[in-house]
């Protein structure tokens, strides 16, 4: 998926992708509530681009079991 800003995530070094997902990841639910509906299409674009990047970069990336299924069904529950 290609967006109309930013460097193509395939371009980005680790420490830049990694830069870049954290800081959508930061404004995302400012521009969810606030942003206007480009503003959302796009960041929604760009984080599924860069997501995406990382995870061909990484495709055996550690999973916590705990944000599974299986695992989160065998924790405490809460109230």
């Amino acid at each position: 998926m290609t967006t109309t800003t930013g460097i193509p995530g395939s371009e980005l070094t680790d420490e830049l992708l990694l830069r870049e997902l954290h800081h959508l990841h930061e404004t995302r639910n400012e521009t969810f509530l606030h942003g206007s509906a480009d503003a959302l299409r796009e960041h929604t674009a760009r984080t599924f681009e860069l997501e995406q990047e990382y995870l061909r970069r990484y495709p055996e990336r550690e999973v916590d079991p705990r944000r599974t299924r299986s695992g989160a069904r065998g924790g405490p529950q809460h109230a």
